[in-house]
């Protein structure tokens, strides 16, 4: 029999696991924060744990971690984790250092189905969702490695924000997301991230919105990139599933916590998006709702057929949304020279020969 990754099972199912096994359900508390907030890797650690609870685990259960593959330091001090997976397949996630406090870039699959056109991981396609496991994981294995800073364990974690804005779109694995959320997001034994500090980052699969919102309070980013039906859908696919006026509607009805507000990011492609009337039109687009905007200009790469817009479109687009009162900044891409910048992972075309020659120093609509 194969043994079943523990952390593909959150605190409740792993109580009603221990239930239907004989043991008492409150023991899932324990496992957890051995798990992780102790960090064990063998269910023997597990000392407050009897000898025949221990054993049933160990029967049926492993703790596994990802396997690194690869370590990418970029000049700017952003680190790209290559991971792989125990069917061959890999993913990436990336540590961003901020002015103060570092964030923790996660994937949620192995690829992309969601085909936009600007986007490097979108070119490898889509190969599959990942387990619960294997998203908890990322999380898990980077605070095991990385030093904690004295004093609250709370304020002590060696990156306090997780957004998910890596490979894959989370919502279109929202089973397996949602699930480990509830274990990133579990403020008792599991991860201790509060809803304030995970952001997850969506094309627009609007039909989760409303579940996640209700179910987690988490902030929520969506890619937008452009202003009418026509071009987004010429470089976003999944816009003639969830056009504009459909993506609007359900932003403006997502439940928000107290005074936060939808990110929307726009990728600023030169001839693409980046004209002033462009800029006066998201101004009216984004009229209803509670936003901020992200203004990223966009991370060329070998054979695309984007390019950048030079510094003095960006500042003007800037300064239209600011006399508009708008909150809105332009987002400065980290790690681009490992190809760890927005839109650049693409781990799933990077075969074990490649990796050997590297040193180490953001498509269809396709839901769960």
């Amino acid at each position: 029999m194969k043994k079943k990754d523990i952390k593909d099972f959150s605190q409740s199912k792993l109580a009603e696991w221990l239930k239907e096994n004989g043991e008492k359900p409150y023991r899932a508390g324990q496992i957890f924060k051995w798990v992780y907030l102790r960090q064990a890797d063998t269910f023997d650690a597990m000392t407050d744990l009897s000898k025949n609870t221990r054993e049933l685990l160990e029967t049926n259960f492993n703790i596994g971690r990802l396997e690194k593959s690869n370590i990418e330091t970029s000049r700017d001090g952003t680190k790209k984790y290559l991971f792989m997976l125990e069917d061959g397949e890999y993913t990436e996630c990336v540590l961003i250092p901020g002015k103060e406090r570092y964030t923790l870039c996660i994937s949620s699959q192995v690829g992309c189905a969601q085909g936009c056109r600007f986007c490097l991981t979108a070119r490898g396609g889509f190969k599959r969702n990942l387990t619960t496991a294997e998203i908890v994981a990322q999380v898990r294995d980077i605070l095991h490695d990385l030093p904690r800073k004295e004093g609250d364990p709370e304020t002590a974690k060696p990156f306090q924000n997780i957004v998910f804005m890596g490979m894959g779109e989370p919502l279109a694995n929202f089973s397996h997301v949602s699930e480990a959320l509830e274990i990133i997001m579990n403020t008792d034994y599991g991860l201790k991230f509060s809803s304030r500090k995970v952001t997850l980052s969506t094309c627009g699969l609007i039909n989760r919105f409303q579940e996640l919102g209700t179910q987690f309070g988490l902030n929520l980013a969506v890619s937008l990139n452009a202003t009418d039906n026509e071009t987004r859908s010429r470089i976003m696919p999944v816009n003639k599933t969830y056009p504009l006026e459909s993506l609007i509607d359900a932003c403006v009805h997502y439940p928000l916590n107290g005074r936060s507000k939808i990110t929307f990011e726009y990728i600023l492609m030169k001839g693409v998006n980046d004209s002033e009337k462009d800029a006066h039109e998201l101004a009216r687009l984004l009229s209803r709702v509670r936003s901020k905007i992200n203004l990223i200009p966009f991370n060329e790469f070998e054979d695309c057929e984007f390019k950048r817009p030079d510094d003095a479109a960006i500042e003007r687009f800037l300064t239209i949304l600011l006399d508009k009162g708008y909150t809105a900044i332009v987002r400065k891409s980290m790690g681009p020279d490992i190809s760890a910048a927005c839109g650049q992972l693409r781990a799933n075309q990077i075969r074990p020969g490649e990796m050997d020659k590297k040193e180490t120093s953001d498509t269809t609509v396709k839901p769960d």
